[in-house]
Order: C-alpha cells, then sequence, then structure tokens
C-alpha cells in the first residue's frame, strides 16, 4: 500500500525514516486533500473528515511543551517528545446514524 507523509517538519521525516516507517522514496507534503490521501496509508496529522477517506492513518504523537510548539524541532527533540506511533482507520457515520445509535 502506498505511503504519504503529511508533514511540514523535516525533523519529523527524519524521524520516521529512522524508525523505518518509510523509505526515502515515501513522499511527502506539507497539506493533502482527499484525492491525496483516497486509499493510502497516511503518516502525520490530518483531521477526521480528511482520515476517513485513507486506507489507514498513523498518527505520531508529540508531548511537545508549550514554548516549542509551532517551531522547528531538532531530531533529538523529536525522539524525546515522541510516543509511540498508533495507526488507526477512520470511517464517516452519518450524523442520523450517529445519534440514533447514542
Amino acid at each position: 500500500m502506498e505511503k504519504l507523509v503529511v508533514t511540514r517538519y523535516k525533523s519529523l521525516v527524519d524521524y520516521l525514516r529512522e524508525k523505518k516507517l518509510i523509505d526515502t522514496k515515501t513522499k511527502v507534503v506539507p497539506h493533502a486533500n482527499i484525492d491525496d490521501v483516497r486509499n493510502k496509508h497516511i503518516i502525520g496529522v490530518i483531521p477526521y473528515w480528511l482520515a476517513c477517506h485513507a486506507a489507514k492513518f498513523t498518527e505520531v504523537q508529540l508531548r511537545v511543551p508549550f514554548e516549542k510548539r509551532g517551531k522547528e524541532l531538532t531530531l533529538e527533540e523529536i525522539k524525546f517528545y515522541a510516543l509511540e506511533p498508533a495507526t488507526y482507520t477512520v470511517r464517516a457515520v452519518p450524523f442520523e446514524e450517529a445519534e440514533k445509535n447514542g
């Protein structure tokens, strides 16, 4: 299955390569749309409405302190703040169905 990384952080891409989650041929984009993610394994951060179009979605949560948010982190900082990657499948549920089932 084709993988696509959605991130604007170079050090996160380096981290993913070091963890063997991706290789040097894996495409990396700063932003994605439905056509980009459809039926692919997405790695990065995307909203649920977009993730439901992917075959699966892997997130690397970073527990970054407030003062470092929005700034480029070093690879060492990524390693320090990263939790283990978690992979999900996301599906859209019609509002009426969600309300009916609680």
